[in-house]
């Protein structure tokens, strides 16, 4: 990709744009650091279109992104590949019957490999990402010498603003990533999206529920608000309860502020963590929030 033609390039962004509301900062940061060759750390909270641009720019590129999840469970036997142990027994230790773990398999692929969570994973995990990072190849033992194809990439994700459960990432992990700090987009921009993904065309709902989502993300009492994705999940879950309770949303009365209220709650209380020093629940904090946002809902 760091000798693709810049036509390609640009043709890739304006495909990507078209699909993804806003982030241009965001596409343009992203194209240009993987098309340079060089692996990538996203940092940001969850909700902040990060797998999503990334599944819109490996499409267009025609190439496979490998998806690991990041935790305490990630050995780097998980990550690198291991021995099928029925053939080891008949046969013994022979190259073909290796089964490769997804940092193997992206590098034989060319893959983008997107590792979310990263500061979840063990140290002693993301080391054995060292030499695929600097030399693009990985040895394995019994296997030999694999060698990367020239479009794979490693791309980590993960929430600087979430230490439960976290690990220490090392500065030669870090010394070989670009990184670039993604936030919550503009209340404009959150609400064409919720437009989009919930095709609603109640237009005060998707304004409600996006104010509401974004009031989780500043409450004092907030370890963690809610992403875009709360705001979604709450008009689409608002549009089922109007139907199963012949509600219209585009009325008055308390039938929809009861409909919105229990949608807040039901889409919003598990997506909002309280700091520890705080003696209420998430429902609590949701509600007061609908109170201030739409005052006849409560």
């Amino acid at each position: 990709m760091a000798t693709t033609a810049q036509p390609k390039v640009q043709s890739i962004y304006q495909a990507v744009r078209a699909e993804v509301v806003g982030r241009e900062r965001e596409i343009t940061s992203i194209l240009a650091t993987l098309s340079a060759g060089r692996d990538l750390l996203l940092e940001g909270p969850p909700g902040t279109s990060k797998s999503t641009i990334l599944r819109a720019i490996t499409r267009h590129y025609g190439i496979p992104l490998v998806l690991v999840e990041g935790n305490a469970d990630l050995t780097p036997a998980r990550l690198i590949g291991y021995h099928n142990p029925a053939a080891v027994i008949q046969h013994g230790y022979r190259p073909e019957d290796f089964v490769a773990g997804p940092l193997p398999e992206a590098m034989q692929r060319g893959a983008f490999l997107y590792i979310e969570e990263f500061n979840r994973v063990p140290e002693d995990t993301l080391n054995t990402l060292l030499t695929a990072m600097a030399e693009r190849e990985l040895t394995v033992p019994r296997v030999g010498t694999l060698e990367a194809l020239a479009t794979f990439r490693i791309v980590a994700a993960m929430n600087p603003f979430d230490n439960v459960g976290t690990a220490r990432i090392s500065n030669s992990i870090y010394d070989r990533l670009c990184r670039l700090a993604m936030g919550y987009q503009s209340e404009d921009e959150e609400r064409r999206i919720v437009s989009l993904r919930s095709g609603s065309s109640v237009a005060r709902l998707v304004g409600a529920a996006v104010a509401i989502t974004r009031e989780t993300r500043r409450h004092p009492e907030a370890r963690l608000g809610a992403s875009v994705r709360g705001a979604i999940d709450l008009v689409l879950v608002a549009h089922q309860l109007a139907e199963l309770r012949g509600v219209s949303l585009n009325a008055t009365g308390q039938g929809v502020n009861t409909v919105l209220l229990e949608a807040a709650s039901l889409a919003l209380s598990s997506k909002t963590s309280l700091q520890e020093t705080s003696e209420r629940t998430a429902e609590d904090v949701i509600r007061e929030i609908v109170a201030q946002v739409w005052p006849a809902a409560v």
